[in-house]
């Protein structure tokens, strides 16, 4: 059978993921290559003091980016879609969308950027005994309790953006475990919220008067594999304005970026873990074992089976990197030299490989927003050096790369030293990693240790999202883990890259500088107004 006769049968399944900046489509064959994608590029906004997407954004994006990836089949096999094995959402994790008896948004969509909600992670991780970091819908949900927000009384529905697209298309309320752990405590033995914590919580409301319990407005969990409903006329419509695409067709449980990180990149098993790296960056670990102490540096999210997973989350990574490749590529055009986008960040990245292992003196903060891992709530972008700094094109590379991943040292210190979580394989994907070898040898100077890069690791969360998808035809023999060794990733070994024990020992020399220049983003966050 060759593509078009696939596409055709159905013998295909689709992941589509929102990205902090980019929507994107992937249709895979039933062993999981991909075939044809496309995409759409967004960017939030900052409007009354929140990042925001508005539904206009929300729905034309995913328009958009389905049309591109039907044109991308018309195209190369000369079809049209019309069905398809099974279809999955995912989405950036956390933040808030609240609606009523209406199902009418009462607020805006508040993402996981927005770092408002210290009060309330704060009390929430004290009554709970559990880390509840501030990007996460019961710290927005209970900011606005604190805050007397008009709209809390008439909530009868919260859920993630995944779940929300998910929702309007099938009509059904679920959400997969590992987004869904991202929202609310997933107590891993039931694969389902903690009922200890929703029972602390509707206590710690209970004098509110409030019509609504947490229980009754949260999502309904599923694992991977489970059926979530189908594609209803009415949400075929919606996703294909063409109108080609045929209704009934079974869509998988929506998951959140971390669980279609952990599957694009073969690490849903114990101690095995991975670095995602993009316009946010966090790592994360599947535990053996729970913590030993609440960190508030270290969430405790599950796999999209349910397994817990320590993550290490920073809200910025290469937001700083792209706006100085902007300068660069203005300079360019200055000269009479314009300079193609992939040229010219394969000549910055690969040029920090000549920097000096401690960056020579250079200083800097990546912060375009707040980070909670070293207690920002605001972020102003800052490059400092020392007056006999080595300020070279090399060591200023080195520096951006470096403070790229410097938030996310301090916290993965914490979970490999301080917990000792052990991890065997750590796998990197992202953006931060496209340029060969580069983002590996830097973060590998941060973890201290390999870090590896699957050929597949480029396809991102959109094509894990499209292998969750997959799975579900498979789940009733198999386990996920099984599944992606035995079918996806069979015979596939990755690339390897050891940072060398100078780089290593020079990380950790940036990394006092680092942190002795903190008062520097302090002051910076205080007086850039």
């Amino acid at each position: 059978m060759d593509y078009k006769e696939m596409i055709d049968a159905g013998k295909t399944a689709i992941g589509i993921e929102f990205g902090s900046t980019r929507i994107k489509a992937v249709m895979v064959d039933m062993i999981g290559k991909p075939i044809a994608e496309g995409g759409h590029t967004w960017e939030n906004q900052y409007e009354n003091g929140l990042w925001t997407y508005s539904l206009d954004m929300i729905w034309t994006g995913l328009q958009d980016a389905y049309k591109q990836l039907a044109e991308d089949v018309q195209t190369k096999y000369g079809t049209v879609i019309r069905t398809t094995s099974a279809i999955g959402f995912s989405a950036m994790m956390h933040g808030y969308m609240a609606f009523d008896k209406e199902d009418r948004l009462l607020v805006p969509f508040r993402t996981w950027r927005n770092t408002v909600t210290g009060e309330a992670a704060a009390e929430l991780t004290k009554e709970f005994g559990f880390n509840i970091p501030q990007r996460w819908s019961i710290a927005h949900l209970h900011q606005a309790v604190l805050n007397q927000e008009p709209h809390v009384p008439d909530i009868t529905f919260f859920t993630t953006l995944a779940g929300y697209i998910h929702w309007q298309l099938t009509g059904e309320k679920v959400l997969g475990v590992g987004d869904a752990s991202g929202m609310f405590p997933i107590d891993s033995r039931t694969r389902n919220y903690n009922k200890d914590y929703l029972a602390k919580y509707e206590a710690l409301v209970a004098d509110r008067g409030f019509s609504w319990k947490l229980s009754e407005i949260l999502p309904k969990v599923l694992t991977a594999g489970q059926a979530a409903g189908t594609l209803t006329a009415e949400g075929a419509a919606k996703l294909d304005v063409s109108g080609n695409l045929a209704y009934g067709i079974p869509l998988c449980p929506p998951e959140g970026d971390a669980g279609t990180g952990m599957v694009a990149t073969n690490s849903v098993a114990v101690r095995t873990g991975n670095v995602s790296a993009g316009t946010s960056i966090f790592a994360m670990i599947v535990m053996e074992r729970a913590l030993k102490e609440v960190h508030e540096e270290i969430d405790v999210v599950t796999t999209p089976v349910g397994d817990d997973v320590a993550m290490v989350h920073c809200n910025n990574c290469t937001s700083d990197i792209n706006a100085w490749a902007n300068v660069f590529r203005q300079f360019a055009d200055a000269i009479g030299a314009p300079v193609d986008t992939d040229k010219l960040y394969t000549t910055l990245f690969t040029a920090a490989l000549d920097g000096a292992p401690d960056c020579g003196g250079l200083a800097g903060f990546n912060y375009f927003s707040g980070e909670p891992v070293t207690g920002f709530t605001e972020g102003r972008p800052v490059f400092a050096r020392k007056v006999d700094a080595d300020f070279s094109f090399a060591n200023f590379m080195r520096l951006h790369l470096y403070s790229a991943v410097s938030t996310l040292k301090v916290g993965l210190d914490i979970l490999l030293q301080g917990e000792g979580v052990r991890v065997d394989r750590l796998y990197g994907h992202g953006g931060f990693f496209k340029t060969k070898e580069v983002g590996q040898r830097i973060m590998s100077a941060a973890t201290g240790g390999p870090i590896t890069v699957m050929e597949t690791a480029g396809e991102g969360g959109a094509w894990g999202m499209a292998v969750l998808a997959l799975y579900m035809a498979a789940a009733e023999s198999t386990s996920l883990s099984a599944y992606l060794n035995e079918v996806i990733f069979a015979g596939e070994k990755g690339v390897t890259v050891t940072a060398e024990e100078e780089e290593i020992r020079g990380f950790d020399r940036f990394m006092e500088t680092f942190k002795a220049t903190i008062p520097v983003e302090k002051a910076a966050v205080d007086t850039l107004v």
